[in-house]
């Protein structure tokens, strides 16, 4: 796991290195390990690397084989790098190092743009062909890895962050009304290509992007999520039995594919206790995990201690345990915010920058729950959406999913913010593709093709690698997303949702995460706003900034300032955390 950037000059001038240092500079905390930098005429590579595979100097990057022309910068894991070893290596290859990053470099040799097709894994990477004189990048299917750009007329920069793109002159750091559009009314999801930043851009999960010597840009996707019923029909048990072996098989390859230990980030949830559960069912013995909680308020528990605790009981992993007090996390929260590459609305946002920074002194890489939900069918707004008879297929989830109606955009947001129904636009578009058998089957392929990748997914990534710790995600595993999506909406939706997998845990872990109501990363400072955090938005959302900035109706803010407990979301969000959030994350950056 590491941080990459570069730029490529498109103008015959050459890169300086004073803006790819200052973008190493905002990668550092991705890779605390070692820095390197490649340049070959207009064309700069810079990367920071958290050594997990092969520590060893030979998979220091950037990597360069002269044999091939290429240089590459990488990001990420490739779980099946020994078996892609292997072909290569039957197909004329030779290698140097043992690690994952040659491997991506081989197979680019060997099978060109088509290599993304071959990877399993997370990745983010850039391939420089020094003949050709030709920019390759391409991003996982699911999008974990993070890749942003700015590009004009003279050159094309790209990082794992917006930080890093920041540090670098003229990027255009208006807001792009329809990105906002997208950030309110869908709890902070902006869909690649777009940010709130007109200037910065992100490649979309499964695709590729090559940027020619002339300038010229061809975007092409590689791989696409089909959710319709298989040719052949299975029984409940067959796919009770074929999803079990998949998980398995996830879980596997991302505790062992590493050359470091590997932790498990244990909610009390279904997933992650099942997570620990499958560590334990196919022989690991060094199992480790990590817990937090915060203050209870009256309306809500602060922790889940009471379940992880049951887990911990059960299966003795070496577990560590760690509670965070109101206070404290008021005083990181601008810290946490100013870590995320894109202003985020998860109140657990924050919980999981205090966390990794805990666990991240004891391990380098965990595997965590992410996903299991939205793959399986988990939220309680997937069966409201089955259940709607709307003939509009976007009208059976917009009023149980969006955070507001387009209606409430124009009371919310001044003037020159406004816009057209944008994001209803957008997702109408991902409901009715002919991938999808049902509704619910539409709902749920939007989600993880779309939606979770700038939710749950980068909110991971983004918390746990300020501190580098890597964060691997199986039930993101891309077979396994594919079998689930193929599987019957009745076997995701029964007992509450994600009966597949409560049937696997059945009798795995104990009863009473299984049965339990459902739960969410608990931080209920920032759901239940009242007192000092009262008071913080209240200071963000009447600065001389965000008055300037000229985004919120000031009687809107008055509104929901004056009843913050009032005002929540469809999916139980504080609305006027959602502002504030935004504003905190905008002064953070500088904008």
């Amino acid at each position: 796991m590491c941080g990459i950037c570069g730029e490529l000059r498109l103008d015959g001038q050459l890169p300086e290195l004073k803006y790819l240092n200052s973008m190493m500079a905002k990668l550092e905390k991705r890779g605390p390990d070692h820095a390197g930098s490649f340049s070959d005429g207009g064309l700069m590579f810079g990367h920071r690397r958290l050594a997990i595979i092969d520590l060893s100097y030979k998979s220091s990057q950037p990597m360069v084989d002269i044999e091939s022309g290429l240089a590459l910068v990488f990001n990420g894991t490739i779980y099946n790098h020994p078996e892609l070893r292997a072909e290569l290596k039957a197909r004329g290859h030779h290698f140097f190092s043992e690690g994952d990053t040659e491997v991506i470099l081989k197979a680019y040799a060997e099978w060109g743009e088509d290599v993304p097709k071959h990877l399993l894994g997370m990745f983010a990477f850039a391939i420089w062909d020094m003949r050709k004189k030709t920019l390759f990048l391409a991003r996982d299917r699911m999008g974990i890895k993070p890749l942003y750009y700015a590009a004009d007329s003279k050159s094309f920069r790209f990082a794992s962050n917006t930080q890093a793109l920041l540090t670098t002159p003229g990027i255009d750091t208006s807001l792009d009304p329809l990105a906002i559009h997208n950030l309110f009314s869908l709890h902070a999801v902006v869909p690649a290509p777009r940010t709130v930043l007109n200037g910065i851009r992100k490649l979309q999960p499964a695709h590729s992007l090559t940027i020619h010597a002339d300038g010229r840009q061809e975007l092409k996707r590689y791989w696409n999520l089909v959710a319709r019923r298989p040719a052949e029909p299975r029984t409940e048990q067959e796919w009770i039995d074929a999803v079990h072996a998949s998980l398995k098989t996830a879980v596997r390859r991302r505790n062992n594919i590493a050359d470091v230990p590997v932790g498990v980030l244990l909610s009390g949830g279904l997933d992650s206790s099942l997570l620990v559960g499958l560590l334990a069912e196919i022989g690991i013995k060094d199992i480790r995990t990590f817990t937090i909680g915060f203050d209870d308020q009256p309306e809500e528990k602060g922790s889940e201690y009471e379940y992880s605790d049951a887990v911990v009981e059960r299966f003795q992993p070496k577990h560590h345990k760690f509670h965070i007090p109101n206070e404290h996390t008021l005083s990181r929260l601008p810290e946490a915010v100013a870590n995320m590459a894109e202003p985020m609305f998860g109140q657990d946002a924050i919980g999981f920058y205090l966390l990794s920074e805990q666990v991240s002194k004891h391990v380098k890489v965990v595997q965590s729950g992410q996903g299991a939900d939205e793959v399986f069918g988990g939220y309680f707004w997937y069966p409201q959406a089955h259940a709607d008879k709307n003939p509009d297929m976007l009208q059976r989830l917009a009023p149980y999913y969006f955070d507001r109606d387009h209606s409430e955009m124009a009371e919310m947001l001044q003037t020159p913010f406004q816009t057209r129904d944008y994001t209803g636009e957008l997702v109408r578009e991902l409901l009715e593709s002919a991938d999808a058998e049902e509704t619910l089957d539409a709902v749920l392929r939007a989600d993880v093709t779309t939606f979770i990748v700038d939710d749950p997914v980068k909110r991971v990534d983004n918390m746990t690698m300020a501190w580098g710790l890597e964060a691997r995600v199986p039930f993101l595993d891309h077979e396994l997303v594919e079998l689930a999506a193929q599987m019957p909406t009745e076997l995701k939706l029964r007992d509450g949702g994600k009966y597949v997998l409560k049937q696997i845990a059945r009798g795995l872990v104990p009863d009473s995460v299984i049965d339990r109501p459902k739960g969410y990363f608990p931080v209920p400072a920032l759901k239940f706003v009242r007192g000092e955090f009262l008071e913080m938005m209240r200071n963000l959302l009447d600065s001389q900034a965000c008055r300037e900035r000229g985004l919120y109706q000031r009687s809107y803010i008055d509104k929901v300032i004056a009843q913050p407990e009032a005002h929540l979301t469809r999916i139980q969000g504080s609305k006027l955390w959602h502002m504030a959030a935004l504003e905190m994350w905008l002064q953070s950056q500088g904008v």
